[in-house]
């Protein structure tokens, strides 16, 4: 016997079952009485058996059709509901938002664009990783990551929205400008430098002439904060140093290095989840105001 896998034949079966007729099932469905009759033969044909007795004004379930509707109507009503259920489906944004970020904009931001978006969509649960290497959202399962862009996209199988301008600063501790003074030109002979690797490889320095080569931002900013010389910071990470006098800007007579667009990415394919377009347009709202970033 071949075992029919199309739901559909089986979804119509079960409303002529239930309305003992054609005309009330295909109501029911929203088609037409002659599309019913036909895919109740259809599934006869596949079965080989007789589901249902014809007669001129009435239907009825014959012994097999009978059998057949309390083995699976069950099973057809929790399909039913599993997907009408379904998280996507809802109005308000809901489900797992699985998101891959940069270590410092995870730790010094987003925390408080969490906080405001739970407030706002209480259903989202989050699953967040933090990683300087660049995930493949759609080969690991992200539903969004968020980095740095210096040029355009190249992976057809993302979309990219530009949610914020990144810039950069150079920094020094106070007790290292009480030292030292403060320089005029980048990797200026007497002064110490302290860059991100990304950094020296982007401008094309001298790594001869840097004397702290690091691969990770935070680390950079505490060793200026330790006075051990002048480094490149993005202006978001060395903002509460500003205020609490941990660290000063030193401006130099280079133009400040753009730290290229901060961008949300998300797969292409299919339709975009509520809770990615949800969180991706509440990262352009909050950035714009300026308040976290």
């Amino acid at each position: 016997m071949k075992t029919p896998f199309d739901l559909r034949l089986l979804t119509t079966f079960a409303a002529v079952a239930e309305h003992q007729s054609f005309s009330r099932a295909a109501k029911a469905l929203g088609v037409a009485k002659g599309t019913v009759s036909r895919t109740i033969t259809q599934l006869e044909a596949e079965l080989g058996i007789e589901l249902v007795h014809r007669t001129t004004h009435h239907v009825a379930l014959s012994t097999a059709g009978a059998a057949l509707y309390e083995r699976t109507r069950g099973h057809l009503s929790a399909l039913q509901t599993s997907v009408s259920n379904l998280p996507e489906l809802e109005d308000e944004p809901s489900g797992l938002l699985r998101i891959a970020a940069a270590p410092e904009f995870g730790v010094l931001v987003l925390p408080a664009i969490i906080s405001a978006f739970s407030q706002r969509f209480p259903n989202v649960r989050f699953d967040i990783r933090l990683s300087t290497d660049n995930a493949d959202l759609v080969r690991e399962g992200y539903d969004l990551a968020i980095r740095v862009a210096t040029g355009s996209l190249k992976d057809s199988a993302l979309k990219m929205r530009r949610i914020a301008r990144g810039t950069t600063a150079f920094y020094a501790a106070p007790a290292y400008i009480a030292r030292q003074g403060r320089p005029k030109r980048l990797l200026e002979k007497r002064h110490s430098w302290v860059l991100h690797a990304g950094i020296v490889q982007l401008l094309k320095l001298d790594a001869d002439g840097v004397q702290y080569c690091v691969d990770d931002f935070f680390l950079a900013r505490d060793l200026m904060r330790e006075g051990v010389g002048v480094g490149l910071l993005p202006t978001f990470m060395a903002r509460s140093d500003l205020k609490e006098g941990l660290l000063e800007e030193v401006s130099l007579q280079e133009p400040h290095v753009l730290f290229g667009d901060l961008v949300v990415l998300y797969p292409s394919s299919g339709q975009t989840p509520k809770k990615v377009t949800a969180f991706r347009d509440f990262l352009v709202e909050t950035l714009k105001s300026g308040t976290v970033l």
